[in-house]
């Protein structure tokens, strides 16, 4: 099983000890010693898993935990010397996945790390028709008319999100203008084809990391547009 992890804690003794277990794994190891530079890692970097210390320098682990949860599903796994089942409820409680008491054994972390990332991949399968496109940089459910980027739910106009399903749904596939206002906006559109580059326009802005470079929904000139996935 290979993935990356993040290992947050200030004790440098600890996330060198399990950085080593870790490699020796087979996976990718990211380090962070206190909160802000833990969000800035799963922000930039989109770790598999989080192992996180509650007792940071900076942010409390609790509050680390639920910025992270209210941005990313991925995996929370907290490592305390908290011992009152409270705390290990509330750990739960605010969506971490698993609670490991310090002190621990490097070799049961592994092994909870593994079930962690198991039932996590079994879930996401299982739960629901989820295309993911980009490493995770989209998620879209068409059954519930969801989009993530990086996390986070996009909002498309009702046009918008007709254009976006009809391009995602046929991935490479080359729309002219008037097919677009055919297969997404229906005949009884009252507009321009001219009208369909502003919705594309839109949905750069939108759904791109860089709408001046669009990296899916791409222009074919002299032609119309393509989604490549």
């Amino acid at each position: 099983m290979e993935g990356t992890i993040l290992v947050v804690d200030d004790e440098v003794k600890i996330t060198e000890i399990l950085k080593a277990y870790l490699e020796r794994e087979g996976f990718g190891v990211l380090v962070a010693h206190d909160g802000k530079s833990a969000l800035e890692s799963v922000r930039m970097k989109t770790p598999d898993l989080v192992i996180l210390d509650l007792m940071l320098p900076d942010i409390p682990g609790e509050e680390v935990c639920k910025m992270i949860r209210n941005e990313s599903g991925i995996p929370i796994i907290m490592l305390t010397a908290k011992v009152e089942e409270t705390d290990m409820i509330e750990g739960l409680g605010i969506g971490a996945d698993d609670y490991i008491m310090k002190p621990f054994s490097p070799r049961n972390v592994i092994a909870r790390i593994k079930a962690v990332l198991r039932r996590y991949h079994q879930d996401f399968q299982e739960s629901s028709k989820d295309i993911v496109i980009g490493d995770r940089y989209l998620v879209v459910n068409f059954e519930q008319r969801t989009i993530y980027k990086n996390g986070e739910e996009v909002h498309l106009t009702p046009n918008e999100y007709s254009i976006f399903e009809t391009m995602v749904l046929a991935p490479n596939r080359v729309f002219t203008r008037e097919q677009l206002i055919t297969c997404a906006l229906g005949d009884v559109f009252d507009g321009y084809d001219r009208s369909i580059d502003s919705h594309i326009k839109s949905l750069r802005r939108k759904i791109e990391p860089d709408r001046s470079n669009p990296r899916y929904f791409i222009t074919v000139f002299g032609v119309g547009y393509k989604f490549v996935p």
